[in-house]
């Protein structure tokens, strides 16, 4: 019973004033007691029991993280999965060649035994979850410095992951909420043998592009479908020819009734990062400082990539997942900086502080609370230079594969060289491997371009504190660095996979370390990480600080957010079909979805974005939808909800009151890109592919009903 109230405060100290019903995104072991009732009110059928249960298969067993970055779901009883277009990306790039570009032409395996296996493709099942708080912040105390408090915490979790993995069967992760001032852990299963099953084309699936991405109306048919194996008793396993097919606890049925405005929508996944509780200064550094050269920097690293790309098949091959994942970020920033500028969200949380601040200088909490805001905002005055040269320095990080050179491939042949001759013997098989994947996997022009354009970019927008190299070689070359990069390519070891490999052949210890390009890199990766005294102190302060301004405001009842920030851990978002204002862009006669012919008005031969199959427009001119067309006689393609996701959130399911799949979430709205750090209730909405269209491309436009006719169908 003493256990039973401890939880039931910290519950109620969770839900706080209860926010409003679009926005939050929820544990799920809090259903019960702080949303089921609204829930049903908007049309949930379901009991909290159904939806997470740790003693009975629930909702939860079919929902999936899929390779560590996007969601996805089980859709039928032999393990099929369902997830955006846009995260399965890497693997179809991989698996495609020239000669067989799934990329560009699709796929659809016919059998079991057609599906393919990208080369590392992991998913993760969620098993249970639960409150830590207490035990972890009994380690702590408030005479403790950030790095004993840190120190503790570790330890503590370390024990509590080792207590919950059942002797290594699964993965245990403790995360820390409300900015250190709760604790939970989460306990997984992961998957290796994931195998692709199909893809609409990349003009279906990626239709639109750059141009329409966080945009509205959408017409995109965002989807990808895997399979993930195990072994013959369910188990996870390697990749083996005798794996089979997995037998899910739970599998989502799929509802073709369609959607209308005012539905009951249900997302669960895997929100990457929100930071609603971030303070005002916080905000102000992103949009004036960070972001800027967030946003410059990834553009130049488009720009390089795109110039080869667009010349050569394999260099597009190569580099077309990186290059996506780089746009997407790049729209994503430059709406942010648009976004929060116009909604004056820094000048709104800087007045909800200045009232907190008064508060906290109160004789009863002055001394907690008395200094938090004059300490945040002091960091924030001292790091915002910093934090604009971080930026910079990132995107060189994130562009080129030498630039990180020697924490990865770098490092594997360093340890190689420095091993004993029975592990080098070990060692020696997959290290050749690693190269030539990696050499396959990469254009020098293109790498000796993105390096030498990054790096004049850098010594004449970075500021700060430059690394020293940089400068120093910008200073005497008038910041042309193609001169230095070409001679420190030609010197070294990494130029090329036969250079490496004559290496491996006869290693010797510190001729890694001793090359130019990986001293390069490590220059660049040790810039990057450097930390002064000062420095160091600040940061301190300000996590301190920072974790007593979400204690404080909510102990005063002062901020309307009631749910932790996004950390990729599986959250519930739950609200209704909703229309944005009408738009004379949209075809649809309601402002929440779109039909393909809005898609085939935007048709453009031959263009990159909005390129089209034949197939898909005899079939659309012949109206031949089957069962997968509207009421209205229109085939859906997108639709419009107000659910509260972000990034993660990406293939996760979108469900009705009875727990069937309608749709998935693949999209914001530009409108609402402020939505990370602050949530519009008129403006945020979430764009999913209707299910109708996801049936319609695998069945009347590829042909692979069969891949249909393993789900479990609700009409």
């Amino acid at each position: 019973m003493k256990n039973l109230k401890i939880k039931l405060v910290a519950v109620l100290v969770f839900v706080g004033m209860f926010a409003r019903a679009d926005e939050g995104m929820w544990f799920l072991m809090f259903i019960e007691r702080l949303n089921q009732r609204d829930m049903q009110k908007m049309g949930l059928q379901l009991t909290a029991e159904e939806i997470y249960s740790i003693n009975n298969h629930s909702l939860k067993d079919a929902i999936v993280q899929f390779n560590g970055g996007c969601t996805a779901e089980i859709i039928s009883k032999e393990g099929l999965i369902l997830t955006n277009h846009h995260c399965g990306y890497d693997a179809i790039a991989e698996l495609s060649t020239p000669k067989q570009d799934y990329l560009t032409d699709g796929f659809w395996a016919k059998t079991k035994a057609d599906e393919l296996k990208p080369k590392s493709l992991f998913i993760r099942f969620f098993v249970r979850m639960d409150d830590v708080s207490k035990r972890i912040l009994g380690k702590v105390n408030d005479s403790m410095t950030e790095e004993e408090r840190e120190k503790a915490i570790n330890a503590e979790i370390a024990l509590i992951q080792k207590e919950n993995n059942d002797g290594g069967k699964y993965t245990v992760s403790v995360r820390s909420f409300f900015q250190g001032n709760e604790f939970y852990y989460f306990v997984y299963q992961d998957f290796k043998d994931v195998r692709l099953v199909g893809t609409p084309p990349k003009s279906i699936g990626k239709f639109g592009g750059d141009t329409d991405n966080w945009e509205w109306p959408r017409h995109t048919g965002d989807f990808s479908m895997f399979r993930v194996y195990g072994d013959a008793n369910g188990n996870p396993a390697d990749y083996s020819t005798a794996n089979i097919p997995l037998k899910p606890k739970r599998h989502l049925s799929v509802n073709m009734n369609g959607v209308k405005e005012g539905d009951f929508a249900m997302i669960l996944g895997y929100p990457g990062r929100t930071n609603r509780w971030l303070p005002a200064g916080g905000i102000e550094q992103n949009v004036k400082f960070a972001y800027p050269a967030w946003v410059e920097a990834s553009k130049l690293n488009m720009d390089v990539m795109k110039k080869y790309m667009d010349k050569n098949d394999d260099t597009r091959l190569d580099y077309e997942s990186k290059y996506a994942g780089i746009a997407n970020y790049w729209k994503n920033r430059q709406g942010m900086i648009d976004a929060l500028t116009k909604a004056k969200t820094a000048e709104l949380k800087s007045k909800n502080e200045a009232k907190f601040n008064a508060w906290a200088n109160k004789p009863a909490n002055v001394a907690k609370y008395g200094k938090v805001v004059e300490t945040l905002n002091n960091y924030y005055a001292k790091t915002s230079e910093k934090a604009r040269h971080d930026n910079y320095l990132m995107q060189i990080l994130r562009g080129s594969s030498f630039a990180a050179i020697s924490r990865t491939l770098g490092a594997q042949l360093d340890g190689y060289a420095k091993a004993n001759e029975e592990a080098k013997a070990g060692l020696k098989a997959d290290l050749l491997t690693s190269v030539d994947e990696f050499y396959t996997e990469i254009s020098m022009d293109v790498e000796k371009d993105l390096l030498s354009s990054q790096f004049n970019l850098y010594a004449r927008k970075a500021g700060y504190v430059l690394c020293p190299t940089i400068e120093q070689i910008g200073s005497k070359s008038n910041n042309d660095f193609r001169k230095f990069i070409n001679a420190t390519f030609e010197m070294s070891l990494f130029s090329s996979a036969d250079k490496l490999k004559a290496f491996i052949e006869y290693p010797k210890d510190g001729m890694i370390t001793n090359d130019p390009l990986f001293q390069l890199s490590s220059e660049l990766l040790a810039h990057y990480n450097s930390k002064s005294e000062e420095l160091t102190k600040l940061q301190a302060d300000y996590s301190k600080s920072f974790r007593l301004l979400v204690a404080g405001l909510r102990e005063a009842k002062m901020s309307t957010i009631q749910y932790p920030d996004a950390n990729s851990t599986l959250r519930l978002t739950y609200g209704k079909v909703s229309a944005l204002p009408a738009n004379p862009k949209n075809d649809a006669k309601v402002n929440y979805y779109t039909t393909l012919d809005g898609t085939i008005k935007k048709y453009k031969a031959k263009d990159e974005e909005f390129d089209l199959p034949q197939r898909l427009m005899d079939l659309h001119k012949a109206k031949d939808y089957g069962q997968y067309v509207d009421k209205a006689g229109h085939l859906p393609v997108n639709f419009l909800t107000d659910n509260d996701i972000t990034g993660g959130n990406s293939g996760s399911p979108v469900l009705n009151g009875k727990g069937e799949l309608i749709g998935l979430a693949f999209d914001g709205n530009i409108e609402a890109m402020a939505g990370d750090v602050i949530f519009d209730k008129n403006l945020q909405k979430t764009i999913n592919v209707d299910i109708r269209y996801v049936l319609f491309i695998i069945d009347k436009f590829a042909g692979a009903k069969h891949i249909v006719d393993e789900m479990t169908i609700v009409k």
